[in-house]
C-alpha cells in the first residue's frame, strides 16, 4: 500500500490552523487595495458617511474618467515612472551580472569588507543622504534631467542585487567553469555562453525585484532632484496635484490604481520566470 502524502498527514486542527493564519497575512496585505479599490468607486459626497458601508452605494468609474482632466500631464508622469525604471534596471543588470560572479567565483583581497560594505548600504535610508546627493548633481548640472533620479536609483539597488544574484550563482556547480577553462575558454566567455543561460531564472528575480524597487522609490528623489513637470514620475505628479489643494480621494485612488498598471502588468506576464527563478536557485546543487 503507498504511502499518504505528506499534506494528508496533518490533523484537522492543524490545518485549521494553517489555513487560518494564510487567510489572516492575505488579509492584511490585501485589505489596504481592496479598500482603495472601493474608495475610487465611491462619489466624493460619500466618500466619509457614516454608517460605514464596505460596498460603495451608487459606486461607478466616473473617477477613472475624470482623473485624467484633473491631473495634467498624468500619462507622462506614468511614462516617466516606467521609462526610469527600465533604464534603472539595464543598468542594474549590466554592472551586477558580472560583480556577482566575481564574487561568487573569485576570492580576492577586500571581498568580505566589500560585501559586508554593500550590505551596509542598504541599512540606510536615502534621506540620509539627500542633501550630499542633491550638492553633486548640482555640481555635475544635472539636477531636472532624468540623469539625476536614475543614478541614484542604479546606486541603492545595486547592493541587493549583488547578493541576491551572488547567492544564485555560488549554487552553479562549479565544474562547468573548469570544463570550459580546459576547452580554452577565457572568464568572459564561460560567463557569456556558459554561466548566463543557466543563471537566467536568477536574473529574471534580479530583474524583477528591480524594476519594481525602482518603480517604488522614485518619490524621495524625484521630489529633491527635479523640478520640471516634463520629467516628474508618477508619485510626484500625483503629490504635486493632490497635495496642494482639496484631496480629491476617489479621484487620487483611481489615479494610484491607473499608474501602478504598468508594474502590476510586467508581474503578470513575468510570474511564471520569477517562481521558477527561485524555486531553481534552491534546489541547484
Amino acid at each position: 500500500m503507498s504511502q499518504p502524502a505528506m499534506i494528508n498527514r496533518y490533523r484537522w486542527y492543524e490545518l485549521v490552523g494553517i489555513y487560518g493564519g494564510i487567510f489572516v497575512f492575505l488579509t492584511f496585505i490585501l485589505a489596504p487595495f481592496v479598500e482603495g479599490f472601493l474608495v475610487s468607486l465611491k462619489p466624493l459626497g460619500r466618500l466619509f458617511s457614516s454608517p460605514y458601508r464596505f460596498w460603495p452605494e451608487n459606486g461607478s468609474f466616473e473617477a477613472y474618467r475624470t482623473m485624467w482632466v484633473s491631473v495634467p500631464g498624468f500619462a507622462r508622469y506614468i511614462f516617466n515612472s516606467f521609462f526610469i525604471s527600465i533604464i534603472v534596471t539595464a543598468v542594474v543588470l549590466a554592472l551586477v551580472v558580472p560583480a556577482a560572479y566575481a564574487f561568487a567565483r573569485f576570492k580576492f583581497r577586500g571581498s568580505g569588507a566589500l560585501l559586508a560594505a554593500f550590505l551596509a548600504v542598504n541599512m540606510f535610508s536615502g534621506a540620509v543622504l539627500l542633501i550630499p546627493l542633491f550638492r553633486l548633481m548640482r555640481s555635475f548640472g544635472v539636477l531636472n534631467t532624468y540623469f539625476a533620479m536614475i543614478v541614484p536609483g542604479v546606486a541603492f539597488l545595486i547592493p541587493s542585487a549583488i547578493w541576491l544574484l551572488r547567492t544564485y550563482m555560488m549554487r552553479i556547480p562549479r565544474e562547468l567553469d573548469e570544463a570550459a577553462f580546459v576547452d580554452g575558454a577565457s572568464h568572459f566567455y564561460t560567463l557569456r555562453r556558459v554561466i548566463l543561460p543557466i543563471a537566467m531564472p536568477g536574473i529574471t528575480v534580479v530583474a524583477i525585484t528591480t524594476f519594481i524597487g525602482s518603480y517604488a522609490q522614485q518619490f524621495i528623489f524625484a521630489l529633491t532632484f527635479n523640478s520640471k513637470s516634463e520629467y516628474m514620475p508618477l508619485p510626484v505628479g500625483l503629490f504635486a496635484y493632490f497635495g496642494r489643494q482639496e484631496v480629491v480621494w476617489n479621484e487620487l485612488m483611481a489615479a494610484s490604481f491607473v499608474g501602478i498598471a504598468p508594474a502590476v502588468i510586467v508581474i503578470f506576464f513575468l510570474q511564471r520566470y520569477l517562481v521558477s527563478g527561485l524555486t531553481a536557485g534552491a534546489v541547484k546543487q
